[in-house]
């Protein structure tokens, strides 16, 4: 188990490595210069080159690898060109909108996703699972922000139940923030739980297909006990990956939703970083995502573990 544990780990420090290295020089290759964007069209030349050279833009680009990537293993990502202050002291601002908003849309798809998932799989090919099925394909081909828009004019506008958008502050109460956040948060669930909720059927129905699945209805086990007891925790497996690929995907994926509800959380933060040409904000949150993507894949791979008992033995 030790040594599965040490494998996953050195992919997962071999892929941030790699990931660092391809962040880096896709904004190498960006035209434009930072600190003539920074300047305007018209600044002096001099004052260009000064600016360059106060924000290190003019040392080699190796050396400025080195010098971000060194700072970041020790916490340090570095300082905002546009905002004058740490990098750090943003994330944490944002982190503080973002992550709670990730974390209340994944709740809500798991929490709408697997009971309707297991209801469609019970029911095959009866009238409930073609209308499930049928609710869950236009959940997946329509887009998020055409929910977000929907449910701003109907809550927010037509109901005034929620705020159309705006986030005041934990400090203005848990509630009042809260409230501030369910809309976004049902805007990125929705089409994650339509997802979901086919992953979990299809995994289901597969796992109602072998052989042990017979075995057990053999001997007398009811269809419903079969489900519960045996069948779902061996098909959490692809359940549990497309878990962990969504939350990823809502802490890294939220600039369009952060925009529509004007959020202050890092998507926003990347969206005005890379207008402002602000590279050292990019290069610091988008490698931070990327190690939590890291990190959730890893702690992925030790949950397969833990569901599956053959996993378990094979990694011992």
């Amino acid at each position: 188990m030790l040594l599965f544990f040490l494998k996953k780990l050195i992919w997962a420090v071999a892929t941030l490595i790699f990931a660092s290295v391809v962040v880096f020089l896709a904004l190498e290759i960006v035209p434009g210069d930072p600190a003539q964007v920074m300047l305007g069209i018209n600044a002096t030349d001099e004052a260009v080159a000064a600016l360059r050279e106060n924000l290190g833009l003019n040392k080699p680009a190796i050396e400025r690898y080195f010098s971000w990537i060194s700072g970041m293993v020790v916490g340090d990502f570095g300082r905002s060109y546009t905002y004058s202050v740490d990098v750090r002291e943003l994330v944490a601002d944002r982190i503080a909108i973002s992550l709670p908003l990730a974390l209340i849309a994944l709740a809500l798809s798991t929490i709408i996703a697997l009971p309707v998932g297991i209801y469609a799989a019970s029911r095959r090919g009866k009238i409930a699972d073609t209308v499930v099925m049928a609710i869950s394909q236009f959940g997946i081909a329509i887009p998020n922000f055409w929910f977000a828009l929907l449910m701003v004019y109907v809550l927010a506008i037509w109901l005034q139940l929620v705020p159309a958008g705006g986030f005041p502050g934990w400090t203005e109460g848990f509630w009042t923030a809260l409230k501030s956040l369910l809309l976004p948060a049902i805007a990125l669930a929705l089409p994650q739980a339509a997802i979901l909720s086919r992953v979990t059927r299809s995994a289901l129905l597969e796992t109602m297909g072998e052989d042990y699945i017979r075995t057990a209805r053999a001997k007398g086990l009811s269809k419903r006990a079969t489900l519960w007891n045996h069948a779902l925790r061996n098909a959490m497996i692809p359940v549990l990956t497309i878990l962990g690929l969504q939350f990823a995907y809502l802490l890294a994926g939220t600039i369009i939703i952060e925009n529509v509800f004007y959020l202050p959380g890092l998507g926003r933060l990347v969206f005005q970083a890379i207008n402002l040409r602000d590279l050292i904000v990019v290069e610091s949150v988008v490698m931070m995502l990327v190690a939590t993507i890291i990190v959730i894949n890893l702690l992925v791979d030790l949950a397969y573990v833990w569901v599956d008992p053959r996993l378990r033995t094979r990694a011992s």
